[in-house]
């Protein structure tokens, strides 16, 4: 009976390190692989013919083997990207290597049949997507801050006029700089003053500034539900932008009618876990009270108070038994 773990991260990952020792505990057997080590320390051999239409195989690292068949349950946090196993190669030659493993192990990786996946990496890239996010959460009943995303100075111009003040937001982190670090640029307000031509250059999220109690950090594992109040002693209008030691934690229980929408939020894309962020703008039992910003749907959670119980929640729902091939 197929029970093998098999978790896709770097080296370095503390998260997944949480996981890897609570599903040891468990006696369940893991098998932790970054594919971008490809070469001799990763190597595998992946086989299908119309008689078997399912990958079947092997792969295999420096201390650990396993078959395809064995895993019953892929944990993808967050490996290293494929190109950075080929940064010694020219461009063209790096390109085409990196997009050569990551269609041909990270492509059977993806596809292993009747195997759990938390989550998905396709899925997570559709669920990243911070206007999908709101749609979703809108169509579900979820309060949502007024939002525009545009280019248009004007456009911008006439959304502060009538929701002011107005705060701006990035669709996506930094990307990697020369020295291959990334970055993020934290919620900011807006001066509609500053506003200028140069608005066209790209995409801009603008969203009226929620008069806000207090932040909430949702984080649901299939079925369980764990929520923190978070607040920054500064202050901060985001509180991701300090130090994450100092914030002030508090448990906070979920309106039963938020909590339900958040199941039919992560069933819509196909997801089994995600870090919901919400700002509360008064009682935290009145459900009209708490407004949905977004949702991760591969968000840290190490870091808050509850950790141990993420944990064990994680590791129960990656011992699974294999569904059967299809």
């Amino acid at each position: 009976m197929a029970s093998t773990v098999l978790v896709v991260t770097a080296l370095e990952d503390v998260t997944a390190d949480r996981v890897v020792a609570a599903l040891n505990e468990r006696e369940v057997p893991v098998v932790r692989v970054d594919p971008a080590d490809i070469g001799p320390a990763l190597t595998f051999g992946f086989r299908l013919d119309a008689e078997r239409p399912a990958w079947s195989g092997w792969l295999r690292t420096a201390s650990r083997e396993v078959e395809t068949g064995q895993v019953a349950a892929v944990y993808y946090r967050r490996p290293t990207p494929y190109g950075a196993r080929f940064m010694h190669l020219p461009r063209q030659q790096r390109d085409f290597a990196a997009a050569e493993a990551r269609h041909g192990l990270g492509g059977v990786l993806n596809a292993l049949s009747g195997a759990r996946y938390v989550n998905h990496p396709a899925v997570v890239a559709r669920a990243e997507s911070k206007p999908a996010q709101l749609r979703r959460f809108a169509r579900l009943g979820l309060r949502i801050p007024p939002t525009l995303i545009t280019n248009d100075r004007k456009d911008a111009e006439e959304f502060a006029s009538a929701y002011g003040p107005v705060v701006c937001k990035t669709f996506r982190g930094l990307p990697a700089g020369d020295d291959g670090r990334t970055g993020a640029i934290w919620t900011q307000r807006v001066d509609p003053e500053n506003f200028d031509e140069t608005l066209t250059v790209t995409a801009h999220l603008f969203q009226a500034e929620i008069p806000k109690t207090g932040d909430v950090r949702v984080t649901v594992v299939g079925r369980r539900v764990f929520a923190q109040q978070v607040a920054a002693p500064d202050g901060a209008l985001d509180w991701r932008r300090g130090d994450w030691g100092a914030l002030v934690h508090a448990p906070i229980t979920v309106p039963p009618s938020v909590e339900a929408a958040l199941h039919s939020y992560l069933a819509s894309f196909g997801l089994v876990f995600g870090c919901f962020d919400f700002a509360l703008t008064g009682d935290g039992d009145d459900p009209e009270h708490w407004t949905a910003i977004e949702c991760n749907p591969n968000g840290q959670w190490g870091w808050l108070p509850d950790a141990e119980d993420i944990t064990e929640a994680f590791a129960g729902l990656l011992t699974v038994e294999r569904k059967g091939r299809s």
